[in-house]
C-alpha cells in the first residue's frame, strides 16, 4: 500500500479519535489542539512534527515512528511507547500528562521531559542516558533494569528508584530525592 505524505502542513481541531491511521507519513507537520484519543495507529510516521495541546489518550501506535516528535500541553495518558517503531525513536515532552505510559525498551537517550506529570509509568530496559526530568512528578514510575547514566532527576519529585536494579553513575539527584533511592531499605531521613 501507498504512503501518503503531509510536508510542511498545520492541523488545527482535527478530531481523529477512535479512527484507525494507516500508512501515512507527516513531515515537518504542526498539530494543534487535535484528538488524537483511542486513534490506532498502524505504520504512521512522524518526521519533526510538533503536537500542541493534543489529546493521544489510549491511543495505539502500532510501528510508529516518532522521529523529532516534540509535544507541547499533549494529554498522553495510558500510551505504550514501546509499540512504536524503535529506530531514530527521538521525542521531547512539554507540560504534558503522560501517566500510565510505558516507554520499556527503547532508546531515549538525550530525552527532555519538562514539567510533565509521569504517575505510574513504566521505564523498563530503557536507555535514558543524559536525559532530563525537569520538574517532573514520578509518583509510582518504575525504572527497571534501565540505563539512567547521567540523568538529571534534581528537580523532579515522588520518584522510587532502586540503584541496584539500573545503572546510575553520575545521575544527578537533590538532597530531598534521597529517601526515593533509599526507600528498598526502610531507612528513615528526617
Amino acid at each position: 500500500m501507498a504512503t501518503s505524505v503531509q510536508l510542511e502542513k498545520k492541523f488545527d481541531q482535527i478530531k481523529y479519535n477512535g479512527t484507525t491511521l494507516n500508512n501515512l507519513e507527516f513531515e515537518l507537520c504542526v498539530f494543534n489542539n487535535c484528538d488524537f484519543s483511542e486513534t490506532i495507529f498502524y505504520g504512521v510516521v512522524f518526521i519533526d512534527c510538533q503536537f500542541n495541546d493534543c489529546n493521544f489518550s489510549m491511543a495505539k501506535l502500532n510501528d510508529t515512528a516518532l522521529r523529532g516528535a516534540k509535544f507541547n500541553r499533549c494529554k498522553m495518558m495510558g500510551v505504550i511507547f514501546d509499540k512504536c517503531h524503535p529506530m531514530l525513536f527521538t521525542v521531547q515532552f512539554t507540560d504534558c500528562i503522560l501517566d500510565y505510559t510505558s516507554f520499556s525498551t527503547l532508546k531515549m537517550k538525550q530525552t527532555n521531559f519538562s514539567g510533565c506529570s509521569i504517575i505510574e509509568a513504566q521505564f523498563v530496559d530503557t536507555d535514558l542516558t543524559s536525559s532530563r526530568f525537569v520538574e517532573c512528578n514520578l509518583f509510582r514510575t518504575a525504572f527497571q533494569q534501565s540505563i539512567l547514566e547521567k540523568v538529571d532527576f534534581s528537580t523532579s519529585s515522588n520518584y522510587s528508584i532502586d540503584p541496584d536494579q539500573n545503572r546510575m553513575k553520575k545521575a544527578k539527584f537533590a538532597i530531598a530525592g534521597l529517601p526515593g533511592l533509599l526507600e528498598k531499605y526502610g531507612i528513615i531521613i528526617e
